[in-house]
């Protein structure tokens, strides 16, 4: 509890809602103190005490949920005792990033140029199987229930992302606990375990997540990924980070054996490392990790992606409440592309995640009321349901650029879609005006620190700077910002966004009847629960005719078991 407690006050405004909390009882700070204190205090029997005063049958709830009736045995009242039950380069030298600072909490990114683009034909998900077998599985030394154990009492860390071009194992931890700690990833790192046990365990796992998490129980993060898989058909960034059902069903242990030797060099690999760690412990690391193999850097030409040639359209069919709609194109520009900040600005006026102020998001949601918002990106940001902020390390030679229509009511879907087009048809017509540039470049200029305001964000933000070759990325944005112009801004509109050339995902019920609506044009009035201002109204009747060409042999149906398969 104490090094977690510890570990959460990295920026200014994590302090100021702890403190708020603990303020609240007895209007100071010294509240913490005392309530650390207390615990120090507590003993083993002291807890014993309290969970057998308060963890008793007669308290107890269980909750089932079921299609089905359940039998007389699985609705039988629950028993606290039946959850108590044990359940036994040539010779490449490391890159180090050292960012020293006075903050206790040590925070690691080892950062491998490789990912799921390195995934052999016919074995997708293999990336990613062998760094969950780093970071979630044992090592020589250690069998990954006696690896949790040790982390338990530190509040540490240790986890790793994947993506097409990079791989970054991500740990933390107090600086009390950096040499125990460190003993413990060190093993997983340099000396893996490769535990039949684990690896069923770990491949189970990441089926499971394709089949269950993403398939079954996540709409908006499904379609997101069935639209990257639409755009890289036959191209390296072709296939889902976490491979399809029947390539991970056929992996074995020594797939992942040979991927690790294969990718997990000295040579593509960046060890960030940031916090008041000692300067011993830095040249300790980078002698470690020295002892993997060479791994030369082979930066290969990357192929574009195929063109896209008018609108083409993939709805899976799937028993689902809402629709949810994603649709995007191609685009070269990277960080690393002089267009990046007018595009980036573009992108944060148009549909800012999360932003309550984008233009999607007040045209859709606020003046509709169509669904829970509606954004726009020009790089790869999984996972935006669950987080505000996109992660750093996800770096990528090749961007797509994304609309991103929250799920809507089945009835309201083409209306949707075609609201969306609309604006964006707009945008690229008309641009921005002078007001809402200035608007955007301002609140750009301040939203850039938050995007880097804890340590560990700034170590990964680090490291994609060094990546795409750019310097600091609050200053290479500020920078951009302060020198742009709305001229600038239009013409980059203007020479990257479009709306002619298109691929859509989209996931509903309807898919049969919603496919005969688009490839028909036929009109999708909305309707509203609460009047509407006549602007509106009629904006509507222009939206709801709106004519948008999709052929029938673009527009295909597919069933969600065919999805990821």
């Amino acid at each position: 509890l104490k090094y977690s407690f510890a570990s959460g006050l990295d920026n200014s405004e994590a302090i100021a809602d702890t403190l708020a909390a603990y303020m609240a009882q007895t209007r100071e700070p010294e509240t913490v103190n005392r309530v650390y204190a207390l615990y120090d205090a507590l003993t083993p029997a002291d807890l014993k005490a309290g969970a057998e005063r308060y963890f008793t049958d007669r308290r107890l709830v269980v909750t089932t949920l079921s299609h089905e009736p359940l039998s007389a045995v699985e609705s039988k009242a629950g028993s606290v005792d039946a959850f108590t039950e044990r359940v036994v380069i040539r010779d490449p030298q490391v890159t180090m990033l050292l960012q020293k600072t006075s903050s206790p909490i040590i925070n690691f990114r080892l950062l491998f140029r490789a990912g799921a683009a390195q995934d052999p034909e016919g074995k997708e998900g293999l990336a990613q199987l062998t760094a969950s077998m780093i970071s979630s599985a044992g090592s020589r030394q250690r069998s990954y229930e006696e690896i949790q154990k040790a982390f338990f009492p530190l509040a540490a860390f240790f986890g790793n992302q994947v993506d097409k071009e990079m791989t970054v194992f991500i740990g933390r931890t107090h600086k009390d606990n950096l040499l125990a700690y460190y003993d413990v990833i060190r093993g997983q790192l340099l000396e893996p375990g490769w535990s039949e046990d684990d690896f069923e365990r770990v491949k189970t796992n990441q089926i499971n997540a394709v089949k269950v998490d993403l398939r079954d129980n996540n709409d908006e993060e499904l379609g997101k990924e069935v639209l990257y898989e639409m755009i890289y058909r036959e191209h390296p960034y072709g296939h889902l980070n976490l491979g399809h059902v029947e390539s991970l069903q056929r992996l074995t242990l020594d797939d992942v054996k040979h991927f690790y030797q294969a990718n997990y060099g000295r040579g593509v690999l960046v060890a960030g490392l940031a916090g008041d760690f000692p300067e011993e412990f830095a040249k300790r690391l980078k002698r470690d990790l020295e002892g993997l193999p060479p791994g030369e850097m082979l930066r290969e030409p990357l192929s574009s992606p195929q063109p896209v040639a008018g609108l083409e359209v993939e709805i899976v069919e799937k028993e689902t409440r809402a629709t949810a709609i994603s649709f995007g194109f191609p685009i070269e520009v990277t960080r690393a592309r002089q267009d990046f900040i007018p595009l980036w600005l573009v992108r944060s006026y148009f549909g800012e995640h999360r932003s309550t102020n984008s233009h999607l998001f007040q045209r859709l949601r606020e003046v509709r009321g169509l669904n829970y918002g509606d954004y726009a990106y020009i790089e790869y940001f999984p996972r935006g349901m669950f987080q505000f902020h996109p992660d750093p390390n996800l770096g990528r030679r090749q961007q797509i650029f994304q609309v991103w229509i929250r799920p809507v009511v089945p009835e309201n879907g083409h209306f949707a879609l075609r609201a969306a087009m609309y604006e964006l048809e707009k945008l690229v017509r008309e641009g921005l005006t002078e007001e809402a540039f200035e608007a955007t470049r301002n609140y750009l200029l301040k939203f850039v620190n938050i995007l880097t305001k804890t340590q560990d964000r700034q170590l990964g933000y680090a490291l994609d700077s060094r990546y795409y070759g750019i310097g600091d990325f609050t200053e290479f944005v500020r920078s951009g910002l302060e020198k742009l112009t709305l001229e600038e801004v239009n013409r980059v509109i203007r020479r990257h966004l479009q709306t002619e050339n298109v691929k859509f995902a989209i996931i509903t019920r309807d898919a049969q009847d919603l496919r005969r609506r688009l490839i028909e044009n036929t009109a999708s009035p909305i309707q509203y629960d609460a009047p509407k201002p006549d602007q509106v109204l009629a904006e509507d009747k222009v939206i709801g005719d709106l004519m948008l060409d999709f052929k029938p042999e673009k527009v295909k149906v597919r069933r969600l078991d065919e999805v990821f398969r």
